[in-house]
């Protein structure tokens, strides 16, 4: 079978059979209409994915910025041959997002499966992904107060969406800032779901032995054993709320002469009735304190070590835009364990893993 049959086909999307064309280039089965575009109008429109458009390269491979002969400006990711996960990722991200529709989740435009090549075609994104931002010492002051908490609450609405507003419940499982792109009014819109998984009926959680993500931002219980849920994604965005507020990555390192991470930082330095002194230099002096204050605690509730302990996002939405009362969170998980830097180097260790890891430059 052909893999764009295969595409169509997957059990896993409750598709059957191939369907009919309703127009040039589309297809639809079941309730998923798929966009597909020809390969010399992409290499048209990418100038034969020149390196001059190129713009970055993840696990799944290389993004080009490309536009179509209407005006319209997309982003082409390519498939690469060296990529083990692709396909699976690939099919993942095409026939998931093509049923999501959401203003803070990147639009998705269609594919292109020809001869040897797979893409995936998005709305393109002129202003990159949020760490190009609030990581960078000359950008992140572009960044204000106000704007910042815009895009908390935007990530925000973008997960509650996944996880209980679509049609179906979705975990993206590896939520991070490089993973926000902006638009060109600077809203957040949530991208890559290669990774995602759906939930069905009333299931909670669910176990893999294959962890996928990124250290910084991994839920204990995922990282350590494989199981995840919507808390997990809460987890991960505790951390972006975190990084935006502050202005600082959370790096794990397993070197003891390196700086505290982040998480342990915020958790100090809260405890100690300190927690201004978190915020991002650059923005302290226009924030007011007690919103700020608010969404650190929001964040640090986000990152209990008991999945259960964590909020809903419903819950986070509410906490975040009105004056209610807040529980006090616990301390989170300040120091990496050990058993995390096994899995990841361990070739007998029990977990497949494909992982980024956040350390110092």
């Amino acid at each position: 079978m052909k893999f764009r049959e295969l595409l169509l086909s997957d059990s896993a999307t409750n598709m059957s059979k191939p369907g009919t064309s309703i127009g040039k280039g589309q297809e639809k089965n079941g309730d998923i209409e798929l966009k597909f575009f020809e390969l010399h109008d992409l290499k048209a429109a990418t100038d034969n994915f020149s390196p001059d458009n190129k713009l970055g390269e993840g696990g799944f491979g290389p993004v080009f910025k490309g536009q179509l002969p209407d005006g319209q400006k997309i982003a082409v990711k390519r498939l690469s041959t060296q990529s083990r996960q692709g396909i699976s990722e690939f099919k993942t991200e095409a026939l998931l997002i093509a049923k999501l529709q959401h203003r803070n989740l990147v639009r998705f435009l269609g594919c292109c499966v020809e001869d040897e090549e797979k893409m995936l075609v998005y709305e393109y994104m002129p202003n990159k992904s949020l760490d190009y931002f609030i990581f960078d010492e000359s950008r992140r002051s572009l960044l204000d107060w106000k704007k910042r908490h815009e895009i908390i609450i935007g990530i925000a609405r973008g997960i509650l969406y996944l996880h209980q507003d679509s049609r179906l419940r979705v975990i993206h499982r590896d939520l991070k800032a490089s993973n926000i792109l902006l638009d060109e009014d600077m809203n957040p819109k949530i991208s890559d779901f290669g990774t995602a998984r759906i939930f069905s009926g009333n299931q909670d959680e669910a176990n893999t032995l294959r962890i996928v993500g990124t250290y910084g931002y991994m839920s204990p219980e995922y990282a350590l054993a494989g199981l995840f849920s919507v808390k997990s994604d809460v987890f991960s965005f505790g951390v972006i709320l975190l990084e935006i507020i502050s202005g600082k990555k959370n790096r794990i390192s397993y070197n003891s002469d390196s700086p505290p991470n982040l998480i342990r930082q915020a958790w100090e330095l809260w405890n100690d009735g300190k927690a201004f002194e978190l915020i991002d230099p650059t923005i302290v002096d226009s924030c007011p304190s007690e919103e700020a204050l608010r969404c650190i605690q929001v964040g640090l509730l986000c990152l209990q070590v008991n999945a259960g302990d964590r909020p809903t996002m419903s819950s986070v939405l509410f906490m975040l835009s009105n004056e209610a009362t807040i529980p006090s969170p616990k301390q989170p998980l300040i120091t990496p364990h050990s058993d995390l830097g096994t899995t990841e180097t361990t070739p007998s260790s029990i977990n497949e893993v494909t992982i980024t890891v956040l350390d110092g430059r």
